[in-house]
């Protein structure tokens, strides 16, 4: 009798007259989902790459450089694959060893991946650090610059499934006339002078060489040197000339004169002029903003624009940069990646001058403790406002000993709250994006084709991590795939605007370099928020035409071409 008694006490209690309220209540205490929410799939997903510095004792500036990735779809399946440079065995820079592969990993469709290096020959030759993909040649296959140490590699996509290193033939070593071999961190393509052929930009670093590397100490611990040991470098310019090969402009278009010390750039045409400018991310130096003058020419406008230094007047240890519309206003604004103390500067784009809305943004309370080298913009909720991530990682592997700041860190997420402010989710987007690594190089896109922006991410002598985006919302979401008829076939340089129904406007500028050593994605994403119809899409294309799309549906990929 006492058991009947309880059954029918919690039958009433569940179903009775209050229960109404009672499982109201019980909902309310249950947690919200996240608001991201990321999940690291590279184990089940068959990539085990590990970045492979080749740490010596004496602690050469190259090893702790290394690490980035290119999101890029090399078969034409519709899938984005995976390439990751990789380093050498130092000092003598062999790569014969298998662990010191550059890996290209083959996207099945199904949630995992094949390690196609070989069949590819896209293994590499040299201690490399950056990627770059494009569609040089406008053949339809997307392309691979592999930026390295005095060692460059332009991999041309042969359509089968394999590649052919065409450095030489087309002209694009990254040899100086005057000073011979160089530090070549990252590269990115973009048409310059709206030709219709991309063009190639290659960030040079340090002038450095295992012969002159001093040996540099700090608190009596073997370390790697400040940048402030070697002397800067230019960087370089190659004009497409359309038929396979290129042109060093690097003298005439004005980009040789100026000595940095480049770790990150990005493209975007800032005052909306129709030609593509170029910010580049100097570390402890002053960064460059050059201006694109329309005739073959640049101007370099840091300074002027607001740009050069961050509020305090001073430079910082600038690695990785994106370069995209941050706050809905069509006008593309900068972010920057750097070191601890030194915030992760948001520059603000007004539309005359850039201004540094850091500490305006909370961005400068919540990076101050960290040093990131890749960033990116990425809207990973779909809520139409622009995401900002960082994955970190400290310089100096032995930083607990020297400085008593930890060596590996977890990632950084922040949520654009759509005000001009952001909230730090990072802890709450999963434990596997919480890991902490030695991180280096990130890339954005979506792997799976279903609408939610995913990250890879690698890390120094560590696991490359495969961010697949799990967040659960009602939100909608639109992807472009452009092709370009005038303008180069992948549509790179493209300002793409969107109107939802109620009136929300979006912008996005396409182009694939992004934060350090990476190339992300080259379709444009646009999170649409509940809205589920876009009233207009407009293309202006690098060739000068504007081109107008009515009423898309949401929620699927769309290929545009250009009329």
């Amino acid at each position: 009798m006492l058991r009947m008694a309880l059954i029918v006490l919690a039958f009433t209690a569940l179903f009775g007259p209050a229960s109404a309220q009672r499982r109201q209540a019980v909902r309310k205490v249950l947690p919200a989902p996240p608001a991201v929410s990321l999940e690291d799939i590279a184990p089940k997903a068959g990539i085990s790459f590990v970045l492979n510095n080749s740490i010596t004792p004496r602690r050469y500036s190259i090893e702790t450089m290394i690490g980035g990735v290119a999101l890029f779809d090399y078969n034409n399946d519709d899938f984005l694959d995976i390439y990751l440079p990789n380093g050498a065995r130092i000092p003598e820079f062999d790569k014969s060893d298998p662990t010191f592969f550059n890996r290209l990993y083959k996207n099945n469709g199904d949630g995992t991946y094949s390690d196609v290096t070989l069949q590819a020959g896209v293994q590499g030759v040299s201690y490399a650090m950056g990627v770059a993909a494009g569609d040089y040649d406008n053949d339809g296959w997307m392309d691979l610059y592999v930026a390295g140490v005095n060692h460059n590699q332009l991999l041309r996509n042969n359509g089968d499934g394999t590649f052919n290193d065409v450095t030489s033939r087309a002209g694009v070593t990254g040899v100086h006339p005057q000073l011979g071999k160089l530090w070549t961190i990252t590269a990115g393509w973009f048409d310059y002078d709206n030709d219709g052929w991309l063009d190639l930009f290659v960030a040079n670093y340090l002038k450095w060489s295992i012969e002159t590397n001093p040996l540099c100490q700090m608190k009596g611990l073997t370390a790697y040197c400040h940048p402030n040991k070697f002397k800067g470098t230019p960087n370089m310019l190659y004009r497409n000339n359309g038929n396979g090969t290129f042109t060093d402009v690097s003298a005439s278009t004005g980009i040789g004169k100026h000595i940095g010390k480049a770790m990150g750039i990005a493209f975007a045409d800032y005052d909306a002029d129709g030609f593509t400018d170029i910010f580049v991310s100097n570390d402890t130096f002053q960064n460059f903003l050059f201006h694109n003058n329309g005739k073959r020419a640049f101007s370099e406008e840091s300074l002027f624009q607001g740009v050069a230094y961050i509020e305090t007047g001073r430079t910082v240890a600038g690695m990785g940069a994106a370069f995209q519309d941050v706050n809905n206003d069509g006008r593309p604004d900068i972010l920057q990646t750097a070191m601890f103390n030194d915030t992760f500067p948001l520059y603000r784009n007004l539309g005359g001058q850039f201004q540094d809305v850091t500490s305006a943004s909370g961005l400068s309370a919540l990076t101050r403790r960290l040093t990131a080298y890749g960033g990116g913009v990425c809207d990973f909720d779909n809520d139409g406002h622009k995401d900002l991530y960082t994955v970190n990682g400290a310089i100096l592997d032995n930083s607990m000993e020297i400085d008593n700041l930890p060596f590996k860190m977890p990632n950084s997420l922040y949520r654009n709250l759509g005000n001009g402010r952001f909230e730090d989710l990072s802890r709450s987007v999963g434990k596997d994006y919480q890991v902490p690594l030695a991180h280096r190089g990130a890339a954005c896109g979506d792997l799976n084709n279903d609408g939610r922006l995913d990250l890879v991410v690698t890390s120094l002598n560590g696991p490359t991590q495969v961010f697949l985006n799990r967040t659960s919302n009602a939100n909608h979401w639109i992807l472009l795939r452009l092709v370009g008829r005038e303008t180069n076939r992948d549509g790179l340089g493209a300002r793409v605007k969107l109107v939802q129904a109620d009136g929300v406007e979006q912008y996005w500028q396409a182009f694939t370099a992004t934060g350090y050593g990476s190339s992300s994605d080259k379709r444009v994403h646009f999170g649409l928020g509940r809205t589920t119809r876009v009233k207009k899409l407009e293309i202006r294309w690098p060739s000068g035409r504007i081109q107008v799309q009515h009423d898309p549906t949401a929620d699927r990929i769309l290929t545009i071409k250009e009329e």
